[in-house]
């Protein structure tokens, strides 16, 4: 008998994964991916970039790097912080493989069995999974279109045993959700967590990718701007935003927790990728990053709309849906005694897929929602597959 260790026997595989397997089949019409679609990466970019560079830089590339990151990255990375408000001198940066790494790190230093983690409902699958690999016990917090519901976070705060050590949030075109955290409730949060004796992970992983410039503010990070009565860790990467495929994200946070994140870091991969984290400096210092990120937005911003009219013509009465501000995502909620697993067998025998809400519950439960991304689909199959998807809700509503 293998004797594996605790962390081992806390991973657990998606109970939807089988039914997932039959979506290979290139004829499907997924809504499940939370990527980029392959046309959109910026290979031309790319080639200019690595003709652009010296011998020399190509074989640093080739070479191990510094555990917190190519210092030339750290420092353009860092002017890229510095321009969304983020107080990057009194704090610690590092360069960590994808956003899911930096989660994982501040996880790993923080959770010890039984320790408490608030999270988002629904909230981030990879965050969800980081978490239970350390044995933490979850404490759920419901969301509404401007974010969390602070009277079920108070709740947990002054009733939870022992306190709570992390909260785990995702204001910015939240995945799943594709909400933003309103300003006035960014403010209230703060407030409410002023004086306790835990630490917030801020994740960003979408906010620049807003759809329209008058929603930029809506982006500024919590981070930002002075409003930090807690201990913040700020994750993002550049999966979203150039490719995921760099497998590059970052971690800002106090430097005593990026001390104890680079030593952890250390013992994982030693570092990310130089190589690509070359590319992502030049991509930065050669000012190739906005002029995509402004075809990026029309583009999301035209897909969004796409699935958004089907769905205003094919979806039943009694169905609701977020509508967002950028990002990727749109969250579906069915009548409570719906189960997405059955609307889900349904539609992948028409030729649709989608990912069930109780995917995203990190307790497991809740599954009469589901969602659907926009991202990676392509664009003249989005009313189809939601039209197919449409149907089979209606058809399932008919029989309760």
């Amino acid at each position: 008998m293998m004797r594996f260790s605790s962390n081992a026997r806390n991973l657990r595989s998606s109970a939807i994964r089988e039914l997932m397997s039959m979506a290979a089949n290139p004829d499907i019409i997924s809504f499940t991916g939370g990527m980029p679609n392959n046309d959109l990466f910026p290979l031309r970019e790319m080639d200019e970039i690595y003709a652009s560079l010296s011998d020399s830089v190509k074989k640093a590339g080739f070479q191990y790097g510094p555990t917190a990151g190519y210092p030339p990255l750290l420092e353009s990375l860092g002017s890229f912080l510095k321009e969304k408000g983020l107080p990057v001198e009194d704090n610690g940066l590092i360069i960590t493989t994808g956003s899911l790494q930096a989660i994982n790190l501040v996880a790993k230093v923080f959770i010890d069995p039984g320790d408490r983690v608030i999270t988002e409902y629904p909230s981030f699958i990879g965050a969800i999974s980081a978490f239970k690999s350390y044995d933490a016990k979850f404490e759920t917090v419901s969301l509404d279109n401007n974010g969390l519901c602070l009277s079920e976070l108070e709740t947990i705060l002054e009733s939870a045993t022992p306190e709570p050590k992390l909260l785990y949030i995702t204001p910015y075109f939240h995945n799943p959700a594709g909400i933003v955290y309103s300003p006035e409730r960014k403010t209230k949060l703060m407030a409410i967590l002023k004086n306790r004796n835990l630490v917030m992970i801020e994740d960003d992983a979408y906010g620049e990718l807003y759809f329209h410039p008058e929603d930029k503010e809506l982006t500024v990070p919590i981070k930002a701007g002075g409003k930090e009565t807690v201990p913040i860790c700020y994750t993002s990467s550049f999966s979203k935003y150039i490719g995921p495929g760099l497998r590059l994200g970052w971690l800002l946070a106090p430097p005593e927790i990026i001390e104890k994140c680079e030593l952890a870091k250390q013992s994982m991969d030693a570092c990310s990728s130089t190589f690509t984290q070359v590319l992502a400096h030049e991509f930065l210092v050669q000012n190739k990053l906005p002029q995509y990120l402004d075809r990026l937005r029309t583009i999301y911003l035209r897909r969004s709309k796409l699935m958004l009219d089907a769905l205003d013509a094919f979806m039943p009465q009694g169905v609701s849906w977020t509508r967002p501000k950028g990002g990727f995502y749109i969250w579906v909620t069915l009548p409570e005694k719906l189960d997405a697993t059955e609307i889900l067998k349904g539609v992948i025998n028409k030729g649709a897929v989608f990912i069930i809400g109780s995917t995203f519950d990190p307790l497991g439960k809740r599954n009469n929602c589901f969602r659907l991304s926009f991202s990676h689909t392509p664009e003249e199959k989005i009313a189809q597959g939601v039209e197919i998807i449409g149907k089979a809700v209606q058809s399932i509503m008919a029989k309760t």
